[in-house]
């Protein structure tokens, strides 16, 4: 009995370590935003806020929020 208490716990422990790796998110995934200040009037499209943010000098960008505003977007 004492035996497959032992075994359980380093399962769990084994379980734990390796779900906390599956959280870790690499640094070049993160995703940095700025509101587009060439855009003008409520963000329709995301093809349209995406070409307005290539402009400015951002790769890409699309709408949000609930007052449709254009975000652009740049890895940080």
């Amino acid at each position: 009995m004492e035996i497959i208490r032992k075994l359980f716990g380093m399962f769990l422990l084994l379980l734990i370590v390796l779900a906390s790796q599956e959280m870790v998110v690499p640094s070049e995934a993160r995703t940095c935003e700025s509101k587009s200040h060439a855009f003008k009037g409520p963000c329709l499209s995301d093809h349209n806020c995406g070409l307005v943010c290539r402009n400015e000098g951002f790769p890409d960008g699309w709408c949000r929020g609930i007052r449709r505003r254009c975000f652009c977007t740049r890895r940080c």
